[in-house]
């Protein structure tokens, strides 16, 4: 699940955690026009969930930062699963680039 990692924050509550700007996408996702700030990256989730995995959705909350992206809840197996795919996009340029141009096509707007 690198870079991001799942923590439990207190016994039944989970974090998936993601520095910002510490991915292999973060110099993509400048010249793509964007920040690779927490914010960008619940776009990111956001995204994920619409298009990719809509049965996290309602399962999850965000609480994202400048430096940090935070997705938190109780359900340990939606957070591993939204881990493992914004882990993938976090590692692969061509899936990012892909994943902002749909974004984009479809008038989603990141707040970065």
């Amino acid at each position: 699940m690198h870079p991001l990692k799942l923590v439990e924050t207190t016994p039944g509550k989970y974090s998936l955690l993601l520095n910002a700007g510490s991915t292999a996408v973060d110099e993509l996702i400048e010249e793509l026009g964007h920040e690779p700030n927490g914010y960008f990256w619940e776009g990111v989730a956001q995204l994920v969930v619409r298009n990719d995995a809509p049965d996290l959705a309602g399962r999850l909350a965000y609480d994202p930062e400048g430096g940090m992206f935070c997705a938190y809840g109780t359900d340990r197996a939606a957070l591993e699963h939204l881990g493992a795919r914004m882990s993938a996009l976090a590692n692969d340029p061509d899936s990012m680039r892909e994943l902002v141009a749909r974004g984009e096509e479809s008038g989603f707007e990141f707040d970065d």
